[in-house]
């Protein structure tokens, strides 16, 4: 092996020497030193601190640079390096430890970072230092070091919900009012990654006991959590019962019917009128002779509860469809008013859920609200003709299946249609996003 000793290689002509040719390996022993005292790039760390502290509102880097940013007066904005290389650098450091009060907002410069385009990262904690490198075009810049390496580019994607609360339960005794639908609520939000959605799923109310006794109202229904606008639907008013003063039947997301017992027009009861804001469903129903016995229906999402004129039930109101699931479904139905006590047939649930009423020549039992649907219950026509429960609640949520975290708690359904993912929540739970 031969060997050249120089102390100096200058070019013969022009100002560029070239070592070897393309595929050579050139070996630095052990212990040697490279001193560089002027630029030198191509080289797998080339970073250079720059001299100035920048002050200024805005600043465009270039690659392998190491700034140091000064925001005591204003924040900064930092466009990244236009065109850059894989392996390009750049460090930039709160010089002054201000970043808390005035940030650092990054220009992607039509880059990716972290793999998105948006949101452009915010650098806010006062004495940070953030290393990030360019990985190429598929992720762009990704940070090397940045306190926890966090998302700095966090993604958001929209939920749609459906809440349904527990509808009322029928009237009791003799001539009781339908139970109305647990109110019907929509709602379409976005949120970003890591949030906890808290879903409580009310229950149906119970079908009205004794002499007297108004159906029970349904449980709310209701999501809430961080970064979300809660959102809560309200039980239906149960159906009214025979004895005064328990006639009227009760408000809630939608109104239970009123008792079709009466003596003369000024002594039937009349179904409520829902106070829910916004409106979740419709008034109960009533009878409107004024002698007769057919009790209200209860109103529903969708339709106000049926007006009885002599000895048959009145129809529950029907519910709302949606197409949450990917199919059109009715859900929260009124429940039917009872039949009189001459033959009169029993009210029908309304579509959506609602229990049909019962009958009382011959007796024969209503039933409840359909589990799940927030159906109101079916109103009783006498102690031997007993009517319904409302039906439980129900909260569901879909999303984009690529967003679904797979994150829950109190085992919903799980169903995938049209690339959405379905959360169908029958009982309380949650979901993080």
């Amino acid at each position: 092996m031969s060997e050249v000793k120089v102390n100096k290689i200058s070019p013969r002509s022009g100002t560029t020497v070239t070592l070897g040719d393309s595929g050579d390996t050139f070996t630095i022993p052990s212990g040697a030193t490279i001193l560089n005292s002027g630029t030198a790039s191509g080289f797998g760390d080339n970073l250079e601190w720059q001299s100035s502290i920048v002050t200024a509102a805005t600043h465009t880097a270039s690659g392998n640079q190491g700034l140091w940013l000064d925001t005591s007066s204003n924040a900064i904005t930092l466009t990244l390096p236009s065109s850059p290389s894989v392996g390009d650098q750049l460090i930039f450091t709160d010089y002054a430890r201000n970043w808390g009060t005035n940030a650092i907002t990054l220009n992607l410069n039509s880059e990716k970072f972290q793999g998105n385009t948006t949101p452009v990262p915010v650098y806010d904690t006062n004495g940070e230092s953030v290393n990030i490198v360019y990985s190429g075009s598929t992720k762009g810049w990704i940070p090397n070091t940045d306190g926890g390496v966090a998302l700095e580019t966090p993604q958001t994607y929209a939920i749609d919900f459906l809440v349904i609360a527990g509808g009322g339960g029928g009237g009791s005794y003799y001539y009781g009012g339908g139970g109305g639908a647990g109110g019907f609520r929509t709602s379409t939000q976005t949120s970003g990654f890591g949030n906890t959605i808290t879903v409580t799923v009310g229950d149906g109310g119970a079908v009205g006991s004794g002499n007297g006794g108004k159906g029970t109202d349904g449980g709310n229904s209701s999501i809430s959590g961080s970064g979300f606008t809660t959102i809560t639907s309200t039980g239906g008013g149960g159906g009214g019962s025979d004895g005064s003063p328990n006639k009227d039947g009760r408000a809630g997301g939608s109104g239970g019917g009123g008792s079709g017992y009466s003596t003369g027009s000024g002594n039937r009861g009349f179904g409520n009128t829902p106070s829910t804001t916004p409106s979740q469903g419709n008034d109960g129903g009533y009878n409107s002779a004024g002698t007769d016995y057919g009790g209200g229906g209860g109103g529903g999402a969708g339709v106000v509860g049926g007006i009885a004129s002599n000895d048959n039930g009145a129809a529950g109101g029907a519910g709302t469809a949606s197409s949450i699931t990917g199919a059109s479904v009715t859900r929260a139905g009124g429940g039917g008013g009872s039949g009189g006590e001459n033959n009169g047939t029993a009210g029908v649930g309304g579509a959506g859920g609602g229990g049909l009423g019962a009958r009382q020549g011959p007796a024969t039992a209503g039933s409840a609200g359909t589990v799940n649907t927030g159906g109101g219950g079916g109103a009783t026509a006498d102690p031997s003709a007993a009517g319904g429960a409302g039906g439980k609640g129900v909260i569901i949520l879909s999303m984009p299946s690529a967003n679904f975290s797979g994150t829950t708690t109190g085992s919903p359904t799980e169903d995938i249609v049209s690339g959405k993912k379905i959360l169908t929540f029958t009982g309380s739970g949650s979901y993080v996003t």
